[in-house]
């Protein structure tokens, strides 16, 4: 289940709003992080949860995009899920405590 996404190729974000119930100030946190990954280094950044609970980011871009930073894409998404991680485990046990059946 997709949580958030940007895209560099539209300039857009998107939020599930089955996450609603999360708190404003998460969700604008959410679309700071994944709008500046986007802009940094391009393509395309989807939060979602696997089967299990776990928060997932997953990162795509177009072929022959000459723009996308594949080096930087990998150090960045690194680095959020160190500076990050309490939220993103706080975001899994929203998921696992709430949207899990």
């Amino acid at each position: 289940m997709i949580l958030c996404a940007s895209s560099a190729y539209n300039s857009k974000y998107y939020f599930n709003e089955r996450f609603s119930g999360i708190p404003d100030s998460v969700k604008k946190e959410l679309q700071i992080m994944c709008v500046m990954y986007t802009e940094d280094v391009g393509g395309q950044l989807v939060l979602r949860f696997s089967d299990e609970g776990s928060l997932m980011l997953h990162v795509f871009s177009d072929d022959g995009d000459m723009f996308f930073d594949e080096i930087g894409s990998e150090l960045k998404i690194k680095e959020l899920q160190s500076e990050k991680s309490e939220l993103f485990l706080q975001l899994e046990n929203y998921y696992k405590t709430f949207m899990m059946d």
